[in-house]
């Protein structure tokens, strides 16, 4: 069974088609500029690649109709007919308290993800129009929606919670979220197979080190921690974003410079992070070239970043009370053997043990630690479009 993966964003729609049992990716592509002109990316190993080709969609449900044009095309397809599409997987950023696991899509779920709306107004409605829109395109295909946040909802109360007036969780919901669940629950899983233990019997901190950025102690196959927030802009820093901060400083910078709350989350979600710090980039491949040539300031966003990422490693190893796999995943962590070494520098004393020549690699799945190493370091790369279908598949099995 061959399951269709879609991740959609107000103008745009990322797609996958995948086997989920044996991991193979069959196509892939992207649609752009809904609603403006259209342009149509499709790629499958041995056949024609389109290339930001230009197909009208005023809406998503033009989109998803390219996509399966595409996907059955007798020359240039990878399928003979919609029918080898046995379930469509949807990537839905928010599902508040209500969804602490992936879910068949029915009427009900689609309003508790419209529900969830004011926990993210940028995303959720776009995810919403795209289950929608193959819902209109693609009737009586059963839809799952993979939520970022469900992962994360087996952390205790005292690591979910903030000290805030309780009142506002109560009635407003305010607590920490967690973003990434699905790629790290991927890569944990991934680790356990890699260490030939069960889920159960480990105790990992996984990486998620990319232009966002988040760590999550992951203990017994569950999260019990992690970094990122009510919003994704909590923990370390990350490209644009600042990561945890002093609450005062916004006031103390609001009432100097005369901006508007707007204005400050703007500049925190948009112009901080690395790329605040360095004055040069939010690419960390430009950081360390001009770290290189001896720019300084680049350097200290190199340094403060893996200083922080380290911090929570030291913080979620206590929290666990030991660590068995420290994992790194996503863009830096898959390709950053700098970072990697900074994060693990100075970790000898838990039993982290890097070796140098197993970190010089870049994206592929192996261990990163010495032999003597208490700890096993390993690299994984993500893949939350698999992790999605097979969430999927799994649910149209039940």
């Amino acid at each position: 069974m061959n399951i269709l993966v879609i991740n959609a964003g107000s103008s745009s729609l990322k797609y996958q088609l995948l086997d989920p049992i044996s991991g193979v990716l069959l196509a892939k592509g992207l649609c752009e500029r809904i609603g403006i002109d259209g342009k149509f990316t499709y790629k499958a190993d041995g056949k024609q690649t389109l290339d930001a080709v230009d197909i009208p969609m005023p809406t998503h449900s033009e989109a998803i109709q390219a996509v399966l044009d595409a996907l059955v095309d007798k020359d240039n397809g990878v399928i003979a007919s919609m029918s080898e599409i046995g379930a469509v997987g949807h990537r839905v950023v928010h599902g508040g308290e209500a969804f602490n696991k992936s879910v068949l899509i029915d009427g009900e779920v689609l309003k508790a993800i419209e529900d969830c709306i004011p926990l993210a107004p940028l995303h959720n409605p776009a995810n919403l129009t795209g289950i929608r829109a193959c819902q209109k395109v693609m009737p009586g295909v059963p839809m799952a929606a993979v939520f970022d946040t469900a992962f994360h909802q087996t952390m205790p109360p005292q690591a979910y919670m903030y000290a805030l007036p309780y009142a506002w969780y109560e009635n407003d919901k305010v607590r920490r979220y967690g973003f990434h669940g699905t790629s790290h629950k991927y890569v944990a899983g991934r680790a356990a197979a890699m260490l030939n233990k069960k889920p159960e019997e480990l105790k990992i901190i996984s990486c998620h080190l990319g232009n966002g950025s988040s760590i999550t102690a992951v203990e017994g196959g569950k999260s019990v921690d992690t970094s990122m927030g009510f919003t994704p802009l909590a923990g370390v820093p990350m490209g644009t974003r600042s990561g945890d901060l002093d609450a005062g400083i916004l006031q103390y910078v609001m009432n100097k410079y005369g901006m508007s709350i707007d204005e400050i989350l703007s500049t925190l979600n948009k112009k901080s992070g690395v790329e605040g710090l360095s004055c040069v980039s939010s690419d960390f491949r430009d950081l360390e070239s001009a770290a290189e040539k001896g720019n300084q300031k680049a350097a200290l966003a190199q340094e403060k970043f893996a200083y922080e990422v380290k911090k929570y490693v030291g913080a979620y190893a206590a929290a666990m009370g030991g660590v068995d796999a420290l994992v790194f995943t996503a863009g830096v962590g898959e390709n950053d053997k700098a970072v990697r070494a900074m994060v693990c520098q100075g970790l000898e004393y838990m039993g982290v043990k890097l070796d140098p020549a197993a970190n010089d690699v870049r994206g592929k799945e192996t261990v990163l630690s010495a032999a003597g190493s208490k700890v096993k370091v390993l690299l994984i790369p993500t893949n939350e479009e698999l992790m999605i279908a097979m969430d999927t598949a799994e649910l149209v099995k039940q």
